[in-house]
């Protein structure tokens, strides 16, 4: 019997239906959070439309997008991973963040860059050969590229005149880049002139060389796979993207002293190349506007900041006085404060006289291989007659931090010295002397969460106490969506750690946003957020994993997925 025309309209419709929710079964199977590795370029100025790949993975796509830099306009294109990005004119120098994301979650945060200093260029392809296909650029610039396959080499052509200084550094590893990169110069010959793979703070390699004759020479750049592996080889990868800075004009190191005092006017003395005489000229730096917490700060020279921030103390910073050497020609120090030294000679120490009191608690922290210098040293603390009472060379990566109790009234000495007994005119430390206070950091170990309508998600929020902190500590979320509550939570004095609930309502709509877990001292009334470190000292059979050094190391900004119900 053939069906009548309204049955076989039934027929269709029910099979539509079924195909249709097959279809949202499909998609709700197989859609996922994106996945942004990388943005590039990475680099973009304020007031600049640009074409912008995103490295990853967004299926479906196009994501939706979110950044903490105010004004950002990004429309995807109709071809996957390419976006037309637009920065607002008044856009703050500086790192910010960027997620992707969709209903199934967000993508961890990557970088953006707003530079307003420095020309921005973007590699061309093919620059691999150095003698036939290196792209010209003129310094200053920074330029954006990735080297996207093993044995990729990105070769760069600048004029240099003879005795004419060139300053190049890449910044790969610290983008969060899968990179250990080289930088290598040759000269008009194409003979390697020079050449280096870590600048002395991270993995990022910083090139300093002085013209020997006038003519073209060629900056190359290429990489080591990182994490490291059993192979021998140029390594690249679609997201191995990295800035490199190519100054060939005046380039600020860092300043003596390299630490100022806050609330203070200070002077410092410029350290660099192609200065001029601006390095015999000391230069004005006002500390009196600085933030309360602000530990560091950038040294601004002609509109560019040096490679190095200044430091910021609590005490006068002063530079050393030699001789300092032996136990009596100890130098009288202030706690708090700060020297800024150079162990400029083979076996030199450098001793520092202070006053404690029995039971008073003190820190002695040195800072110099992470502002690159190259110095593996140690702190120690001697009795009047120089015996050792305390020593510590490596709490802080290379860096040495000695926390101490004064074991009676009495006057000590602070010496800084290096491990291997080397010396050098770049061996540069800062000696910082104060007493510890208490303090309080919390961290959560994940920057995004998910939770579905009618579930509860708990999220651990490590306190970070230190040096005795013992308040009582309030903690609440700001900036839920609709339908999601958490009720605040106290942490008793003792309490290292809390465990905050997350509560989806059953008809809780779904959403997707920043939100922010501010933790508050209810004796002072201070709210301190939550943060999601981005660095990583863990060590895995001898391999670092992670990265331990990263142009922002941490994000405030949590995120919080709704799920729509199944």
């Amino acid at each position: 019997m053939r069906p009548s025309p309204h049955g076989t309209q039934r027929l269709a419709s029910r099979a539509f239906r079924v195909v249709s929710l097959l279809t949202g079964f499909l998609h709700a199977a197989f859609a996922a959070a994106p996945v942004l590795d990388q943005l590039l370029p990475v680099a973009l100025a304020p007031g600049s439309s640009n074409a912008v790949v995103l490295v990853g993975k967004f299926d479906p796509w196009p994501p939706k997008f979110w950044s903490d830099l105010p004004g950002l306009a990004m429309e995807p294109s109709t071809n996957a991973g390419t976006v037309a990005v637009r920065i607002p004119a008044n856009a703050p120098p500086g790192v910010h963040f960027l997620r992707a994301f969709n209903s199934e979650g967000a993508s961890a945060p990557r970088f953006l860059v707003i530079d307003a200093a420095t020309p921005l260029a973007v590699e061309a392809e093919p620059n691999n050969d150095a003698a036939t296909e290196a792209q010209p650029v003129r310094p200053p610039v920074a330029i954006q590229g990735r080297l996207e396959k093993n044995g990729d080499v990105d070769s760069f052509r600048i004029q240099l005149e003879a005795g004419q200084s060139v300053v190049a550094w890449a910044q790969a590893y610290t983008l969060m880049s899968p990179m250990d990169p080289v930088l290598r110069l040759l000269d008009p010959r194409h003979v390697q002139a020079a050449w280096n793979h870590d600048d002395g703070r991270s993995l990022d390699p910083l090139l300093a060389w002085t013209a020997t004759a006038s003519g073209p020479h060629v900056l190359q750049l290429f990489t080591f796979p990182y994490p490291a592996d059993s192979d021998i080889r140029l390594s690249g990868k679609p997201h191995s993207v990295y800035r490199l800075h190519v100054h060939a004009g005046p380039v600020v190191r860092h300043a003596l002293p390299l630490a100022v005092q806050r609330g203070t006017s200070s002077s410092l003395r410029l350290i660099g190349w192609n200065l001029g005489s601006a390095s015999n000229q000391p230069v004005a730096f006002d500390a009196t506007r600085l933030a309360p917490e602000a530990t560091s700060v950038p040294l601004p020279f002609n509109g560019r900041d040096a490679l190095v921030d200044l430091l910021v103390g609590e005490g006068a910073e002063r530079m050393e006085s030699e001789p300092n050497d032996g136990v009596a020609q100890a130098e009288p120090t202030d706690i708090p404060g700060g020297r800024t030294g150079n162990l400029d000679r083979e076996g030199d120490i450098d001793r520092f006289l202070i006053k404690a009191r029995k039971d008073e608690k003190l820190v002695f922290w040195v800072q110099s291989a992470v502002l690159g210098f190259a110095l593996d040293g140690w702190v120690r603390v001697e009795d009047a007659t120089g015996k050792e009472l305390a020593r510590n060379d490596d709490a802080t990566g290379s860096d040495p931090r000695l926390e101490w109790t004064a074991p009676a009234d009495a006057t000590f000495i602070v010496a800084v010295g290096s491990l291997l007994q080397l010396g050098g005119k770049d061996r540069w430390y800062h000696l910082s002397l104060g007493r510890p206070a208490p303090s309080v950091r919390p961290t959560v170990a994940d920057n995004a969460f998910v939770i579905a309508p009618g579930k509860t998600n708990e999220i651990v929020i490590n306190l970070g106490r230190a040096h005795g902190h013992d308040a009582v500590l309030s903690l609440n979320a700001e900036g839920l969506p609709p339908g999601v509550t958490a009720a605040p939570v106290d942490a008793s004095a003792k309490d290292a750690s809390v465990t905050f609930r997350i509560v989806a309502a059953t008809n809780a709509p779904a959403a997707s946003g920043p939100f922010r877990l501010k933790v508050q001292d209810k004796a002072t009334g201070r709210a301190i957020p939550a943060r999601m470190d981005l660095v990583s000292a863990g060590e895995n059979n001898g391999v670092p994993q992670g990265f331990r050094r990263v142009v922002r190391d941490s994000i405030e900004d949590l995120w919080l997925t709704v799920t729509a119900p199944r």
